[in-house]
């Protein structure tokens, strides 16, 4: 006996939410169950589970799986207006893409080098002249933001980050 009801399919509204989520999601999975377990050591003996180095990483990797399934779930459920959609991409000028690979181009090449602050510092002040920032007081960010991030990292959550070679 068969049936005249048509197969229901899901329709997919919006195809590169749904693309971008599949390869977020994948990612996820390969970070949590292969990457971390892997490739992150743990000491023997740990006083708290906070304190192992694969903590942070194993957050990261569940934020990711999550936010790839609402991603997903967007690109099946909400209808994507081609007018006046903010997610439109507006492709920046060839100076903007060339000061975006100098800053990350230092900050990886001077790294170990010049250490985690003077670099943090350079390659925002690049950032910023490379998406003009109008307000000058925005740059004082530039040399407060990497000092805070390098502190956080170093004196709260004691992950060694190289210092300037004069550093005290």
């Amino acid at each position: 006996m068969t049936t005249s009801e048509p197969k229901r399919r899901v329709k997919v509204k919006d195809a590169s939410d749904v693309i971008a989520g599949v390869v977020l999601f994948g990612f996820s999975v390969v970070l949590i169950f292969y990457l971390v377990p892997n490739y992150i050591n743990e000491p023997p003996i740990l006083q708290s589970p906070m304190m192992s180095p694969q903590w942070l990483p194993r957050i990261v990797g569940w934020l990711i799986l999550v936010f790839s399934i609402l991603l997903i779930l967007q690109g099946l459920l909400v209808e994507g207006s081609n007018e006046e959609d903010e997610r439109t991409i507006e492709k920046g000028s060839p100076r903007r893409f060339g000061l975006m690979v100098v800053a990350l181009a230092i900050y990886v090449t001077l790294f170990e080098v010049m250490g985690a602050v003077f670099c943090g510092i350079l390659a925002t002040l690049i950032l910023f002249v490379a998406h003009p920032v109008r307000t000058w007081w925005v740059y004082s960010l530039a040399f407060v933001f990497p000092i805070v991030v390098t502190f956080l990292f170093v004196e709260v959550m004691n992950v060694p980050l190289p210092m300037m070679p004069f550093w005290f």
